[in-house]
């Protein structure tokens, strides 16, 4: 096995019905592949639909909501295939844009985490690469603060906004949406840290990817549209109380630095 595709489903069989229609739409070449689609106790019937739509996709039922690090981590134990995507269920992908992963991973060693160009569905560029986070880049992006001009600059130099978008570049961290990597080179960083329950654990994934050894990098000649929805950039941070997206960037947030420290830049 060539490929392994990794879904994780919670509360989106829409979403992943979609993707998996993508998936198979594309071309492969002479690559195989599997899908696999782990559910986290979502209680949405996708087993049914699956089992009716797409029956040789892999399924796997975590019983729980754990998050989407194990979830990914149950998919990437079960995978037979020597590269493994990870795949948001909001992800639609271009009819070459494995052929050009895979080519451009196997022809660089150095290489451990690659991800395409992502676009919104209104065929803007999303952002999708980052440099690392200052230690207030998070209340930046989502407060009133990051309206002033100190605010801007740190948010200018978190995005990359001076980067050229079509441009293949090592970069600090790939937004977790979709991401390309060696099977064995994943085990080889212990997998996913399931101890962040969601947002954070594609930039802690990243920067062991680097503490590795391991470039990871931007690659825009393969492409993907991503639907972002960005739950907890909806509300202000102080509905932490209240809000289940807002606390779970918060908690992560908190436990993202105690892991590796931020500068204040």
């Amino acid at each position: 096995m060539d490929i392994s595709i990794i879904i994780v489903n919670y509360k989106s069989k829409g979403l992943t019905l979609n993707c998996i229609k993508s998936i198979k739409e594309a071309d492969f070449g002479n690559l195989k592949y599997e899908i696999i689609v782990v559910d986290n106790n979502s209680e949405d019937e996708i087993e049914k639909f699956l089992s009716w739509q797409y029956p040789d996709v892999k399924f796997i039922q975590s019983g729980a909501n754990p998050g989407v690090g194990y979830g990914n981590n149950l998919g990437a134990k079960l995978a037979q295939g020597d590269y493994l995507t990870i795949a948001n269920p909001d992800t639609i992908v271009f009819r070459d844009t494995f052929i050009k992963l895979h080519n451009y991973l196997s022809n660089n060693p150095d290489v451990g985490l690659v991800g395409p160009q992502q676009f919104n569905p209104d065929k803007t560029i999303q952002d999708s690469c980052y440099r690392w986070y200052g230690l207030f880049t998070p209340f930046y992006r989502r407060t009133f603060i990051g309206k002033y001009n100190f605010a801007k600059k740190d948010l200018a130099r978190f995005l990359m906004s001076d980067f050229n978008k079509q441009a293949t570049k090592p970069v600090d961290w790939l937004l977790g949406s979709f991401l390309f990597c060696r099977a064995k080179t994943l085990k080889e960083i212990d997998l996913f840290d399931t101890s962040f329950f969601l947002y954070f654990e594609d930039t802690d994934l990243c920067r062991r990817f680097w503490e590795h050894g391991y470039k990871v990098i931007y690659y825009p000649e393969a492409k993907i549209i991503h639907n972002h929805n960005r739950d907890s950039a909806k509300v202000p941070w102080y509905y932490f109380f209240t809000n289940k997206a807002s606390r779970a960037h918060v908690i992560s947030w908190l436990k993202y630095i105690r892991k590796w420290g931020v500068k204040l830049y």
